[in-house]
């Protein structure tokens, strides 16, 4: 059986790296692509991660491997080095990907992934690649069939399982691989990517923007580079306005404003402030009630009236997300800090 026919989604999913040669010169590429580490070494952070990695590949002896963590930590990237340092510039025949985006149910599981760890590369020593991208997408029933699989091919395939949620995972397949945990970006390895990048790209970028855009990114780095992207596409300078205009987040001063306005005006007030601010800005109260933790934080209030507030806003958060009313939402949340300040004056 020809090698390449067992092959048949080895390109598809996210994770679709750029050839060495492109990296920096490929204009239609969006961020993100275009500055994918290209090796172990321009994986930003977890040099713990890639040091191991490394010497599993200098003895030969790379196991199942397990990566987990939040989005835009480096997963994708880190298996694609990988492969790269493995199988070199033609490491696109020796792995099958598949995504989340795919169709991975127990056939796939059986066929594909079956077919492709049965075929042993012609010419070429060693083991092949197969990466399962978002795995903690797939059916219970898939991952039953993979375990198995997993066990019967090790002879000549590694499978690397990348997921967000790791509980998510099977106990059965968990053992069988070496597990990694890539934690958020810490926010130095954030700026100095974003700073090689506004060189590069010739971004205007101001200090308060380039902290607004770290503040928004949490430690994701995907996440940071797309806003940073989508910003210079819209203005000629980037500044903190700018950053939160674009994302669609409510501006921190909006949020002070709120916050005071629920502690010290009355309350009907209170509330037709905050509705126009809703209405002019185009906020959802979910990112309303994110800043307002936030900037809760900064205040000093009682112990005992900072876990009512804090108790009553996850409530709140909780009911959003179960469909509940907007209105009445915020009608609650007005109240809570009514009653945040009767606490206050005890």
């Amino acid at each position: 059986m020809d090698v390449d026919t067992a092959i048949p989604s080895a390109s598809k999913g996210k994770g679709k790296a750029v050839e060495s040669k492109l990296p920096y010169n490929d204009e239609t590429l969006p961020w993100v692509e275009k500055y994918r580490p290209v090796t172990l070494d321009d994986v930003v952070s977890h040099k713990d991660i890639t040091t191991t990695i490394e010497k599993f590949i200098e003895k030969n002896r790379l196991p199942h491997l397990l990566f987990y963590g939040p989005p835009g930590t480096g997963k994708t990237s880190t298996i694609l080095a990988v492969a790269r340092r493995i199988y070199g510039a033609d490491y696109r025949k020796q792995i099958l990907e598949l995504n989340a985006s795919d169709d991975r149910g127990i056939e796939v599981v059986r066929e594909q992934i079956k077919q492709f760890a049965e075929t042993r590369t012609l010419f070429s020593k060693g083991y092949k690649l197969i990466i399962l991208d978002e795995a903690d997408m797939m059916t219970h029933a898939a991952q039953a069939a993979l375990r198995r699989v997993i066990e019967q091919y090790t002879k000549n395939v590694r499978f690397c399982i990348i997921c967000n949620y790791v509980n998510k995972i099977a106990p059965a397949i968990q053992s069988r691989c070496t597990r990694f945990r890539f934690s958020p970006l810490p926010i130095a390895e954030v700026e100095k990517r974003v700073k090689s990048v506004v060189e590069t790209e010739g971004v205007k970028l101001t200090p308060d923007g380039k902290q607004a855009l770290l503040k928004l990114s949490k430690g994701d780095m995907r996440r940071a580079l797309n806003v940073l992207q989508a910003c210079h596409a819209a203005y000629d300078s980037i500044g903190e306005t700018e950053v939160y205009n674009c994302t669609g987040n409510p501006h921190p001063s909006d949020i002070e404003t709120i916050v005071n306005s629920m502690l010290s005006d009355e309350f009907t007030t209170s509330y037709q402030l905050i509705n126009a601010l809703k209405i002019e800005r185009g906020l959802a109260l979910q990112d309303l009630l994110s800043g307002t933790y936030e900037y809760a934080e900064t205040i000093d209030f009682k112990p005992h009236a900072r876990v009512y507030l804090l108790d009553f806003l996850a409530t709140i958060e909780h009911r959003l997300s179960t469909g509940a009313s907007e209105k009445i939402q915020l009608s609650a949340m007005l109240g809570a800090f009514k009653n945040v300040v009767e606490i206050q004056s005890q």
